[in-house]
């Protein structure tokens, strides 16, 4: 039978400058009390929430300093990072949204480049979001083993195709990953919903860490960072607070679910790609 697992998110109301966000950090950090492998969760931009895609370029080009400093707290702390997103510059004036896994030993396990990027109009004081304008869109899947099971990685708007999730299941993810910086809007309306699909329909758990608040560049977040059970319970809602939640998960609760309601099994659609 599988064990428990220690899982931490950490809501940020993520700055313009990367030395501010790191350094709040580290403050979290500092009042963790871990005896126990952990996974810390982080939400997408941590690292910078800047005012436009130049000053995200700006910040993609310094990656390697901070991927550095990123690898030491891991190993300084023991814990596991699953650091949301960061710019990490890719290829003419061009970055990747990286959502970068590290393990207690400050090595980097797992990157994920996302691959759904966030181009629409929304009825809010930045109106039109065109992610596509800077960023280079990925194209590989990520599904990696660690001590809190198989974690399968994606990023926000990638929670709105389903069939992402599909595969990350069929190569045997028991944790997904969603880190996010939903608008306020479409947060009210969707967040949750989706959340809960992706949980109930793949039979995993869901952990998904988010900006919340008005942040510098006058941009407003959702929040409500979750941990939510393969069976679409929300364990955890951190709400509008900054402060961290923690969950001690059972693993063998997937198992459990998946044994009594077998989908995977009975799933009678395929496609190529799965």
């Amino acid at each position: 039978m599988r064990s428990e697992v220690n899982i931490v998110v950490m809501p940020m109301c993520s700055k313009r400058l990367p030395e501010d966000n790191f350094a709040d950090l580290e403050a979290q950090l500092e009042q963790l009390v871990v005896n126990e492998p952990t996974l810390i969760c982080l939400p997408e931009a941590w690292l910078a929430f800047g005012r436009d895609g130049n000053e995200s370029l700006n910040v993609s080009k310094q990656s390697s300093k901070w991927l550095e400093k990123l690898a030491t707290l891991c190993k300084c702390k023991r814990v596991w990072i699953a650091a949301g997103t960061m710019p990490i510059y890719a290829v003419s004036e061009r970055y990747s949204a990286a959502s970068c896994l590290f393990n207690e030993q400050g090595e980097l396990v797992a990157t994920y480049n996302k691959i759904h990027l966030f181009d629409a109009d929304v009825a809010d004081s930045a109106k039109h979001y065109r992610e596509s304008e800077f960023t280079e869109p990925g194209s590989n899947i990520q599904v990696v083993d660690s001590p809190f099971g198989r974690l399968g990685l994606s990023v926000c708007y990638d929670v709105r195709f389903p069939g992402l999730y599909q595969v990350l299941r069929q190569q045997g993810a028991d944790i997904l990953l969603v880190p996010s910086a939903f608008t306020t809007v479409t947060g009210e309306a969707h967040w949750l919903p989706l959340l809960q699909a992706r949980a109930i329909e793949n039979q995993c758990f869901v952990v998904a860490a988010a900006q919340v608040g008005k942040h510098e560049n006058g941009r407003e977040t959702y929040g409500h960072s979750v941990i939510i059970s393969p069976w679409g319970e929300v364990l955890e809602d951190s709400e509008l607070s900054l402060q961290p939640i923690q969950r001690r998960i059972d693993l063998s609760e997937i198992d459990k679910i998946r044994a009594a309601m077998p989908v995977a099994t009975h799933n009678r659609f395929k496609s190529n790609y799965i």
